[in-house]
């Protein structure tokens, strides 16, 4: 792979901007009129902590996966995207995020697993059946609350229970979220099927708009908030009990664990090759290939800023 620009981070002013909010991987600028401009950048997080170079194509991949999946259930769910007027950019309604991830889990997977294997047998307050082994199916998906945790900080496992007693939503509301986020996890599983994979876990965020309606925010189905599992494979390597074949960012925190980081204190991230990224740029794109089932098309890096800049006030200028 040549040499490709990544983005790594940005600074535009466009009209009416009111803030900037700089995440992990995403950069959301608040314009006036309840408006939203999320950046994609290309920076790669795992362990709560951003590696030092950038993932080329990584930001358009989850950007496109995203909003493609935000179209797809929109007919099910409500949503924030109005618009992707550049592959690294979605623009939405303006929303005050809701203060849990929705996580919900169709297999014994992750956190989960982990939690098992230490002796647990309830997780946020769902029970889960003695017997289970790893990455075997619950008999209907179990969701399992978090805590949406501040920038450096750790989201934390919550029950309803626990949800209600601090306020974070209304009872309703909850209820709502639940629903919708089963509704949405069918969808997907469907899509991920029809694909050749299973959807295993995947985490849901929400928010309200301006006028009091609850809808889906942030990445959907994407490999950095989803984990799929191979079909063609699934029963057999359960049968041996071996390791499943999965699509996620799981391959990166292996990768960092053999080389002695996992975000601990006292912890350096160790280099990344040249030839280290370009593998992950182009795992990202089989990633991209494998669950939209199609042909990823590389956008022009050859000057980001100024086209994502070009893009987005292109589209403000006729909204």
């Amino acid at each position: 792979m040549k040499a490709v620009n990544t983005l790594m981070h940005t600074d535009f002013s466009f009209k009416g901007q009111q803030s900037v909010y700089r995440g992990k991987v995403r950069e959301v600028y608040t314009l006036e009129n309840d408006l939203l401009v999320m950046v994609a950048t290309d920076r790669l997080s795992a362990f709560d902590v951003v590696m030092p170079k950038g993932i080329p194509y990584k930001g358009q991949i989850l950007n496109q996966i995203a909003t493609k999946m935000l179209n797809y259930t929109s007919d099910s769910v409500p949503n924030w995207l109005i618009a992707s007027p550049d592959p690294n950019v979605a623009i939405g309604k303006a929303c005050e995020p809701v203060k849990i991830e929705m996580v919900i889990r169709g297999y014994l997977a992750g956190h989960a697993a982990r939690e098992y294997a230490a002796g647990k047998r309830s997780l946020c307050g769902v029970e889960m059946p003695n017997g289970m082994g790893e990455n075997d199916a619950f008999e209907r998906p179990i969701i399992t609350p978090a805590t949406k945790a501040e920038q450096g900080e750790h989201d934390e496992d919550i029950s309803v229970e626990g949800i209600l007693e601090r306020g974070l939503v209304s009872e309703d509301d909850y209820r709502t979220l639940e629903r919708y986020t089963r509704l949405l996890f069918k969808k997907g599983s469907t899509l991920a099927k029809e694909a050749g994979l299973i959807l295993v876990d995947t985490k849901y965020e929400f928010g309200r708009t301006a006028d009091g309606e609850l809808v889906l925010i942030d990445e959907v189905h994407t490999p950095d908030s989803s984990r799929y599992f191979y079909a063609d494979t699934y029963e057999e390597l359960q049968r041996k009990g071996e390791p499943q074949k999965q699509l996620s960012k799981e391959f990166v925190r292996r990768w960092l664990i053999e080389h002695g980081f996992q975000g601990k204190p006292g912890q350096t991230v160790p280099e990344m090759s040249d030839s280290y990224i370009e593998g992950v740029s182009n795992r990202y794109i089989e990633l991209y290939e494998a669950i939209l089932q199609e042909s990823f098309d590389k956008a022009d890096t050859s000057d980001l800023h100024h086209r994502i800049e070009k893009n987005v006030n292109n589209f403000l200028s006729n909204y």
